[in-house]
């Protein structure tokens, strides 16, 4: 739990200070002052690790010299309180080992400081503090005039704003939050006020070492006694009120560690003493609630208000799913379908199934769908039958770029779902029992808000549609609400991905939707798409080359570039605007100041809004193309065709367009994507990258961020997903509230072609399952990983012998990491097999034969490995249960079978209708391995024989199943079946 702290300060002679003592001081150097005709010398100062001067572009290179910068400011200001320099100090995370903290304070500064016009002297000091932990943190001595090279001009009035200074402490925490992410480290910090963030404490103030020194020796220091009153004040509150500690940590993660809490309590307490009474206050709380181990082997705490959360989310989602009304009749479905249709927009068989979902006579219907596969289109084709029937469709998503898209791909008018709270508030356009709430890019929105918007909805009698992918981009704050709601009370799925034109793009898309990076990564490079280089650098400037080609190729198309950071999209826009200007792309240049610092702008730019302003029309991350842009005011043209027009002293969120990054990203649809991968990528970033384009996506990485292409899949595969409290709990009537919406089979949903192909037999040189038997058959003789165990003993049923669970979370997680390696094209190590042999030897000493069941049960639902990994072992013991009653029962088996050929013969004239020559043939191997299988389970396989005409197979006198299977089969294809 990183501590933020970011402060700025005026350098004065008003105040008796001097810029040449201030740098000497913070540089532990010696510096001559002329002004003075003395020597400031802090040589002997300890503490400073790093220590140098960056200059803008167009300075002169004389002023890198400390003493000479310093001392050319002190010559150029004559009055007596002149302000000599700015000076800003921030707290870097102590998680960050010197380098990192280094690069991380490097390229803040580059990017907010010295790319204004700013000359910045950044010394970085990493102090030891009185409880022996260290304390790195950065001066920044910043001028305060313009600079060209002849030295230093007029005073630069707009850098003394107050709202620049906001955007400063945003920026840094931003920038901490992305270096803490992409260096995969569990922190987080956060700029805004206690008071914002609803906690009620005193902001406290930094000490520095001077401070803390004082003390060691015995001085008094002002600051440092108000620093440990504020600290024990707020300690006295959280002894008085625990549940503070509790709401401020849970405001962005739903579940804490002991650590998360110890962290906290540190921050806001003082000394040791109160420190243990704080903690032993908050752990003795009654809010307070323990939840057991999580996958690492953590402890893991939730607050009752968290958990009272999600409750009021499941009583308003029931509530709303058993309410009536809001249903369209047939007539009126078919007469939407038909309207589509004849002005050329056809839905597939997966869009018409989500259609028919949404306008069920029901108060909740949820539509997951992987990223381009049509679901805007779906929803225009629903708006028109409800307002057909005389209701009124709202749109809402999270942000305003999100509610922009919603609007523009399915007609419903939308709005951002903090603007319809906001109106709710003042009782202002309520809903009602007449209307149809439909919230787009759900999966983006934490657990408190999801509840307060559906318990309104469910107040006021409207239906809600929640439509999203919970595999994107997670909720900002905390909880995984969207896949909560879907995993209990269902949804429809749409996995047929229509946004990429060629085949094998699509199939990438859906293979990123289903985790499987390292396979969408491997066809992109088989296909030309992946680009290395020795360095970031020299990856950007590759990008923007690439780009540049693919402009003069392809002038209509439109296009993006996309990155993780914002310091990287600020590189990217420079680059590409450069670009253009050496080609005369551009009109004449006009220097305008917005609110991200000072912008130079020219008819034919590219331009980003970063703020919603209804007058205008836009949102946060609208995009436009610049008509005509002067001192005061700007014309552009923003891609929906429309013209706006804005005074810059009125409206000055903008920025080019680009480069924007992946969270900006989300929702939306170019022809041609490029992105620039840097390490804080996860898995459900990549997919939101990867999944925006039409036409092309080309992904360019540098060796210094990732070695080889190993490392690259590694990184872009990492799993962040969001948790519930409630995951954790393990409460018999939550597993039964589960186990409806719980798929049971891997083959179940196959109704699209190649998805179909890919989930029964994997490529065969990226199989991720190799040697886990991923047949859906379950006989006993079954040959895989998980050979060797006898089947000779079976627990009684329904008695979970102590320490099972731990047991099958253990055996998950070996299973799991070595599932994951094969996934991505590589074959487990050796510390992962002998992870997997020691878990397989603690579960069976808890329930003899229980890794055999178990690992049948992971590889016909790999999904259940990663969710018991996890902690969440309910449905793994169930399917392990369910194994076990398989082996010894026939008449299971023999089900087992029927169910399994009755999926796969419908998938099999299901792609024999399509003409898919090659996923019929791999799903005919399929059966007839089957019909093998079932020749060494000769009870099973006698009552199968008897319900063959059942199956559509004619029974042969003498002749084995498979045999019969492959007859099937020859007449299948010489019939020509729904040719």
């Amino acid at each position: 739990m990183a501590i933020y702290h970011f402060s700025a300060k005026v350098i004065s002679r008003a105040a008796g200070s001097s810029a040449l003592a201030a740098a000497a001081y913070r540089s532990a150097s010696r510096l001559h002052d002329q002004r003075l005709d003395r020597d400031h010398d802090f040589s002997s100062k300890a503490g400073v690790e790093h220590s140098e001067v960056l200059l803008p572009d167009g300075a002169p290179e004389h002023l890198r010299y400390r003493e000479r910068l310093w001392n050319d400011v002190e010559a150029g200001e004559v009055r007596k309180d002149a302000q000599l320099a700015r000076e800003v100090e921030f707290a870097i995370p102590r998680e960050l080992d010197s380098a990192e903290g280094i690069r991380l304070a490097r390229e803040f500064v580059k990017a907010e400081f010295v790319d204004r016009g700013m000359i910045a002297d950044l010394n970085v000091h990493r102090d030891v503090g009185p409880d022996g932990m260290v304390k790195p943190h950065a001066h920044v001595m910043l001028t305060m005039r313009s600079v060209d090279e002849n030295g230093f001009g007029a005073k630069m009035r707009e850098w003394n704003r107050t709202d620049l200074l906001d955007h400063w402490r945003e920026a840094w925490a931003q920038h901490v939050n992305h270096r803490l992410v992409e260096l995969d480290i569990d922190a987080s910090v956060d700029h805004r006020s206690l008071e914002a963030q609803g906690i009620d404490l005193e902001p406290q103030h930094k000490i520095g070492p001077a401070a803390s020194r004082m003390v060691e020796q015995g001085r008094s220091s002002e600051r440092l006694d108000e620093h440990r009153d504020i600290a024990r004040e707020n300690g006295d509150r959280l002894l008085a009120r625990p549940e503070l500690a509790l709401d401020a940590i849970t405001h962005q993660q739903s579940t804490f560690t002991t650590r998360d809490l110890a962290m906290f309590v540190h921050r806001h307490s003082d000394g040791k003493e109160q420190f243990d009474h704080v903690m032993a206050a908050v752990r003795g709380s009654p809010e307070l609630v323990k939840l057991g181990k999580d996958g690492r082997g953590q402890e893991r705490f939730t607050s009752r208000d968290m958990l009272e959360t999600e409750r009021r989310l499941e009583i308003a989602t029931e509530a709303l799913a058993r309410q009536r009304g809001h249903g369209l009749a047939e007539r009126t479905i078919g007469g939407t379908l038909a309207r589509s249709a004849s002005a050329g927009l056809v839905l597939g068989e997966m869009q018409e199934a989500a259609l028919r979902h949404v306008t069920r006579d029901t108060g909740l219907a949820t539509v997951v769908g992987y990223a381009g596969t049509g679901k805007s289109a779906m929803l225009s084709v629903a708006r028109d039958g409800w307002e057909q029937e005389g209701y009124r469709v709202v749109g809402a998503a999270l942000s305003g770029i999100a509610a922009e898209n919603l609007e523009h791909g399915s007609g419903i008018t939308s709005r951002t779902l903090a603007s319809l709270e906001h109106q709710w508030e003042q009782d202002r356009d309520l809903l009602t029992s007449r209307d149809v709430l439909v919230i787009d890019e759900a999966g983006m929105i934490g657990t408190r808000q999801m509840e307060r918007v559906i318990a309104e909805s469910r107040k006021r009698g409207a239906k809600v549609v929640l439509v999203g992918d919970p595999e994107q981009l997670q909720a900002i704050e905390a909880g995984a609400a969207f896949r909560s709601v879907a995993e209990r009370h269902g949804s429809v799925e749409i996995t047929e991905v229509r946004r990429q034109r060629a085949d094998w793009q699509r199939d990438a898309t859906r293979q990123l939707a289903t985790g499987r990076t390292g396979l969408a990564i491997s066809a992109y490079d088989e296909h030309g798409h992946i680009h290395a280089a020795e360095t970031r650098e020299q990856a950007r400037r590759a990008l923007i080359a690439r780009w540049d080609r693919d402009c003069d190729r392809s002038l209509e198309a439109s296009r993006i570039i996309l990155t993780h950071t914002n310091a990287e999209v600020r590189e990217l826009n420079l680059a590409a605007r450069a670009s253009l200007r050496e080609v005369e792309a551009l009109g004449e240049d006009v220097t305008l100041q917005t609110e991200k610092g000072e912008r130079r702008f020219a008819s034919g730019d590219r331009v980003m809004f970063l703020r919603n302003e209804r007058s205008l029309g836009v949102k946060n991350g609208s995009l436009g193309t610049v008509h005509s842009v002067s001192r005061s005011r700007m014309a552009v043209i923003l891609d929906d065709d429309r013209a706006v027009a804005l005074d810059v002293k009125d409206y000055a969120a903008i920025d080019h367009g680009y480069a924007a990054t992946v969270h900006k990203a989300q929702g939306m649809t170019v022809d041609r994507v490029h992105v620039l991968a840097t390490p804080g990528l996860d898995r459900h970033a990549a997919y939101v990258a990867l999944s925006r384009h039409r036409d092309s996506v080309d992904l360019h990485y540098g060796r210094d961020d990732f070695a080889d292409r190993s490392k690259l899949v590694r990184a872009l595969s990492r799993e962040r997903a969001k948790d519930m409290a409630s995951d954790h709990l393990r409460t018999p009537e939550r597993e039964q509230a589960k186990q409806p919406t719980k798929r049971r089979s891997m083959f179940d949903g196959l109704k699209i072609n190649r998805d179909m192909v890919e989930k029964v037999i994997p490529t065969p040189s990226h199989d991720p399952f190799a040697g886990l038997d991923l047949r859906p058959a379950a006989p006993p003789m079954t040959r895989g990983m998980f050979d060797g165990l006898k089947l000779d003993a079976s627990p009684a049923p329904g008695i979970e012998p102590p320490g099972l669970g731990s047991a099958v979370q253990r055996f998950a997680r070996a299973t799991a990491d070595i599932m994951r390696m094969r996934r991505d094209g590589y074959r487990e190590l050796p510390h992962q097999t002998a992870a997997l042999d020691k878990a397989r030897a603690a579960l069976e000493a808890v329930r003899p034969h229980a890794a055999r069941d178990l690992g049948e049960a992971f590889a016909r639902d790999a999904g259940l490995a990663d969710e018991a990994a996890k902690g969440r072992t309910s449905a793994a013991i169930r399917a392990m249960t369910l194994e076990t009653e398989m082996r010894a029962s026939p008449e299971r088996r023999a089900d087992r079978f029927v169910e399994d050929w009755t999926k796969l013969a419908t998938a099999h004239r299901r792609l024999d209708r399509a003409g898919d020559s090659k996923g019929a043939r791999a799903i005919g191997q399929q059966m007839t391995a089957m019909g093998k299988s079932m020749e060494r389970d000769a009870q099973a396989e006698s009552l199968v024989r008897k319900r063959l005409p059942e199956l559509g197979l004619a029974p042969h006198q003498g002749a084995s199943l498979s045999h019969s299977i492959q007859n099937w089969l020859g007449h299948s294809r010489s019939r020509g079946l729904g040719r």
